[in-house]
């Protein structure tokens, strides 16, 4: 018998809200507009979207904030009846702070997480043996600074400082019987992200393009055996595992139109580079009987973001947006360890200003298109929706 441990299973609660098990709710205000931040945000939380966009900001601010991601999942094997995950909500956290101590000169530090997932499929669920309940979390510290090199022209640059954990519990079939195993560990990786802000028509329209780069990862971690029968019991003992990750890198492309005094539209085009996820597993150093790679091929996707911001008042602002996500999964190895479909979501948000302190909210509603999975053995039909609420404060000065 051979237990396949593929890494996937880590990922599954990820691909309700943006394909793959991509974040990118890094800020309420460019939730509610559909994530189309790229060429114009100008508060700290540009040091996600634009590292160059946090000149914008005019002598300090710090925006903190979380996102509550609700998935409502559905896998229909062939031939049988729906099956749901467990209610579970992921939370995943940021805070940015930028201070500009001089007009041509911002600096900023953030932490957040780009990417992440979290699972938890029912008792009976047909596909336990690949995965039942998972959690893995990049965690992103993001030192930057932004230089003014022309008046019209912001550049900026930044350090990815990677702190990813993992946890993945899942059924192992023994035909008589159900044992269980329980993996854990974590991993650290470097890598940077680099951005242009272009003004190319004063007060009219903005371009900026952001690329992150790719990060790789190795975790180290263990593995619990839990109820295996007496013939197994010599190979499949509690042992160190590893495995290599890399966290792809990102290419963003945006406009920003000023119609009118009050109001901005944004478009972004994202390509995200999954393709360098081809195939991942688990390594069992002490007993290399138990690997067994399970191939992904991933390919290259893109998504495009369509937002808007209108001032109604001086205090308050109203957003709304639409976004198309792609997914990066052949039907051939699209598997309950990580469901995934395309996305269309409709975004709305809205912001209020009180002085030097202003508060955020953006709201999106997940639409995951129908897919259809052809895998052996696990073929079948993929569907749900997500809610997603953003919050953030922040406080400028």
């Amino acid at each position: 018998m051979k237990t396949t441990l593929s890494l996937m299973t880590l990922l599954a609660a990820g691909a309700s809200q943006a394909a793959g098990f991509q974040i990118d709710t890094q800020s309420a205000r460019s939730t509610g507009m559909g994530n189309a931040a790229t060429a114009w945000l100008d508060d700290s939380s540009a040091i996600y979207s634009n590292a160059a966009n946090i000149l914008g900001v005019k002598r300090l601010d710090i925006t903190v904030g979380d996102t509550g991601i609700l998935p409502l999942l559905e896998f229909t094997p062939d031939g049988g009846g729906a099956q749901s995950q467990k209610l579970t909500v992921s939370p995943p956290p940021h805070v940015f702070a930028v201070f500009r101590p001089f007009e041509s000169l911002a600096f900023g530090v953030g932490a957040y997480a780009p990417y992440g997932a979290r699972s938890r499929w029912k008792d009976d669920f047909v596909g336990r043996f690949r995965g039942k309940e998972s959690s893995l979390t990049a965690y992103y510290i993001n030192p930057t600074v932004a230089y003014q090199a022309h008046e019209s022209i912001r550049v900026g640059l930044g350090l990815d400082i990677v702190r990813s954990t993992v946890e993945i519990r899942r059924g192992l079939n023994f035909v008589e019987s159900e044992g269980a195993i329980h993996l854990g560990g974590g991993a650290w990786g470097v890598g940077f992200n680099a951005g242009v802000q272009a003004e190319l028509l004063p007060k009219e329209l903005t371009i900026g393009v952001h690329y992150r780069s790719a990060v790789a990862v190795t975790f180290d971690g263990k593995a619990d055996f839990q109820n295996v029968p007496t013939e197994f019991q010599q190979r499949m003992v509690d042992q160190r595992v590893r495995a290599d990750v890399t966290f792809p890198a990102t290419l963003g492309i945006g406009m920003a139109f000023y119609p009118m005094e009050r109001l901005t539209v944004a478009f972004d085009a994202q390509v995200t580079f999954w393709s360098s996820f081809e195939e991942l597993a688990i390594e069992f150093p002490d007993t290399p009987q138990l690997n067994n790679p399970v191939a992904k091929q991933w390919s290259t996707k893109a998504k495009y973001h369509l937002g808007a911001e209108y001032t109604v008042t001086p205090q308050l602002q109203a957003r709304a947006g639409l976004v198309a996500d792609l997914a990066p999964s052949p039907e051939e190895t699209l598997t309950p360890d990580l469901p995934d479909a395309d996305r269309y979501k409709l975004t709305v948000g809205a912001g209020y200003n009180l002085g030097a302190l202003r508060a955020d909210a953006g709201y999106q509603f997940v639409i995951l298109a129908d897919t259809k999975s052809t895998a052996p053995g696990m073929g079948g039909t993929y569907s749900g929706s997500a809610h997603v609420l953003s919050v953030t404060l922040g406080y400028a000065l």
